[in-house]
């Protein structure tokens, strides 16, 4: 490993929850608090604990249910005693919540959000943070009282700009890593932050999980939000 790479590791590493501060997160969701993350090299074990004889919970795969660039966030590294640096990352599959550990190798270079959003189900409010000053805010419609937006602290995995302005997505789109109770639920039942074309149900309860965001504030909100951004739903 050159120097330079290692001297980037170290940066981002740094910011990465050490283990003894950890708080058990919401059950259902991932303690996302860095924003480092990364793309996965390769396909590789997902394994319990930092060991290679631990039990595979899951594998890396490349592309989300759309087709874009899988995004994995880095949690926290361990070394072993062979000296191999492992990273314990966030792993999106249904149910929510899965977490694992893969060797670095496994991953492409590390990046870091400096963004977060925090979604209000109860004030019907979404607010993005950079480096912990509001940027961006916005009513919202969030999930049914019967099929409701999950709870939790998830991820950004993917924005696209979406086919057809005009429907039901709206202009833009994202898709986390939170996942919708619906078992039918189409594309996966990936909850995502999108525009919309019945701009009059926000506030509101109407969707079946997806957070609705009005068309104007959806085409700011992609300017400003990466993918890796940590997002906290209330």
């Amino acid at each position: 490993m050159s120097m330079a790479k290692i001297a980037l590791l170290t940066s981002i590493v740094a910011v990465l929850v050490p283990l003894s501060a950890t708080a058990a997160p919401l059950a259902g969701s991932v303690a996302v608090k860095s924003g480092t993350w990364a793309h996965p090299d390769f396909k590789a074990a997902i394994r319990k604990s930092p060991s290679s004889t631990a039990q595979r919970v899951a594998s890396t795969h490349y592309l989300t249910e759309d087709k874009f660039p899988e995004v994995y966030p880095v949690l926290r590294s361990f070394v072993d005693d062979n000296g191999g640096l492992w990273y314990q990352i966030g792993v999106p599959v249904r149910p929510n919540g899965l977490t694992g550990w893969v060797r670095e190798a496994a991953l492409g270079p590390l990046s870091r959000a400096h963004t977060r959003l925090l979604v209000d189900r109860k004030r019907l409010r979404a607010t993005l943070y950079r480096n912990g000053t509001r940027i961006w805010h916005s009513r919202i419609g969030v999930g049914k009282r019967n099929t409701p937006t999950p709870a939790g602290q998830f991820w950004i995995r993917e924005k696209f700009k979406v086919a057809d302005p005009g429907g039901s997505y709206g202009p833009r789109a994202f898709g986390t890593s939170n996942y919708s109770r619906l078992s039918d639920w189409p594309g996966g039942g990936v909850i995502g932050i999108h525009g919309t074309n019945e701009p009059g149900l926000i506030p509101g309860r109407p969707s079946h999980g997806c957070i609705r965001v009005p068309n104007s504030a959806v085409l700011r909100l992609y300017k400003l939000m990466p993918v890796g951004t940590p997002v906290e739903i209330r």
